[in-house]
């Protein structure tokens, strides 16, 4: 019976460690800064480690009438570009804040 309660013990220890780890860990998130590009540097965008736009460049040539689809296409591109490499920071980040705490296999942590 005692050992069972201690197995109990264990895992709430290590579902606090486990929600301290992720409390940490948001933050962290939060501060990520990525950059994604397309046209060769004509389009840049600025996101969060959370997703959120936090600046854009377009080169002045791009903003004519003529270009617009264009425009539409690189600014599609630079903002999947920033997501990915937002996406394998959060991975990355995951991976080294969390350790050796073992989650179930396809655990979705909400990031």
């Amino acid at each position: 019976m005692f050992g069972k309660m201690g197995d109990m013990g264990k895992m709430m220890k290590q579902a606090q460690e486990m929600q301290a780890k992720m409390a940490v860990m948001q933050s962290q998130i939060e501060l990520l800064i990525v950059e994604g590009v397309s046209g060769g540097g004509m389009v840049k965008i600025t996101l969060s480690g959370k997703g959120l736009i936090k600046g854009m460049t377009i080169d002045p040539s791009l903003l004519s009438p003529d270009e617009g689809e264009i425009l539409e296409d690189l600014i599609m591109a630079a903002h999947n570009d920033a997501k990915g490499k937002a996406e394998a920071m959060v991975a990355e980040k995951t991976k080294e804040i969390m350790g050796d705490m073992q989650l179930p296999e396809g655990m979705n942590l909400g990031f």
